[in-house]
């Protein structure tokens, strides 16, 4: 069993729009957008973070905005719901915000006895907030002061139509089965970063998803170094999973394999952060490319990059 992993360090998904993405993550749900740089594969597509105030692994969401996107089709082998930690008592605030704003679906629900508001977000991605205790330092803008700020993820949901291998490698990860409710079984690695937990929904009849806008395209775990995370990748290679080499992508190291439930995971490094190539006050500001793309930078910012307006 590994012990190497601390808990999620982001989760990354596609969207039909920049605009609407920075708007949605930054002004509504109050997080700051700590880099805005481009798709390492599709230099033309934007790729952004928002998180806390330094974009602390646990907290990171990110997405690529791929213009005009068709939507997903929600299905099995996802990640359907990604859940955000904020204070107790502060959903009734949320619930006003996010009708402020127009936000699609919202709905209040218990799950292990917590207080949860689940939601959509603008391309129908699945979230919620869940009212926990956390001591993790929020960021706080847009209206969202310390007392309700979210603190960074709590979880995130996989729906699958059989969980017994899934089930299997999480607990090959450090994950622990703390309970089953209904069709759902949670995970949960010890002492981890706070973002620690996994619920697994079993749909044995649900139809495959298909990726589209809104879908998440992979989730993160996060380990503290390159020295970690190779003994990680060591690991799964012996036990017969394919993995990918260590990839640098400029703010962490990454490694992916595929599930036996078809969600891909990655494997980030907590090294070095998004302060490497921007200084603290000013992160998500400018457009940072890659060193392999910054010959692109004139006609990507001229033809292809639309203009987000803060």
């Amino acid at each position: 069993m590994l012990t190497q992993i601390n808990g999620l360090h982001h989760v990354t998904s596609l969207a039909s729009g920049a605009q609407s993405n920075s708007d949605f993550f930054t002004k509504t749900l109050g997080l700051r957008r700590v880099k805005k740089t481009v798709n390492f594969d599709a230099p033309e597509v934007y790729h952004l973070y928002y998180g806390d105030e330094m974009g602390t692994p646990g907290s990171v969401m990110t997405y690529f905005p791929f213009p005009g996107a068709r939507r997903g089709r929600p299905g099995a082998g996802e990640v359907s719901i990604t859940t955000f930690a904020v204070p107790k008592g502060s959903l009734p605030f949320w619930a006003d915000r996010l009708a402020t704003f127009d936000v699609k679906n919202i709905k209040a629900e218990t799950r292990f006895g917590e207080n949860r508001l689940r939601f959509d977000g603008p391309d129908g991605d699945g979230f919620a907030l869940v009212e926990v205790e956390d001591e993790r330092t929020p960021w706080e803008g847009q209206g969202v002061s310390a007392e309700h700020a979210i603190r960074g993820f709590h979880s995130a949901d996989m729906r699958l139509r059989d969980a017994g291998a899934s089930a299997e490698l999480l607990r090959f990860m450090g994950y622990e089965k703390i309970d089953t409710e209904g069709d759902i079984t949670r995970f949960r690695v010890p002492a981890g970063n706070g973002a620690d937990v996994v619920d697994i929904e079993t749909l044995p009849g649900a139809a495959p998803a298909q990726q589209g806008a809104g879908s998440v395209h992979h989730l993160a775990f996060s380990v503290t170094d390159r020295k970690a995370q190779l003994e990680v990748r060591k690991a799964l290679l012996d036990t017969g999973w394919q993995v990918t080499p260590v990839i640098d992508r400029d703010y962490f190291w990454a490694i992916y394999f595929r599930t036996p439930g078809g969600v891909l995971f990655e494997v980030a490094t907590n090294e070095p952060g998004f302060d490497r190539d921007e200084d603290s006050a000013n992160l998500g500001q400018a457009l940072k490319l890659p060193r392999q793309h910054e010959h692109l930078r004139d006609v990507l910012e001229s033809r292809y990059l639309e203009k987000i307006r803060d």
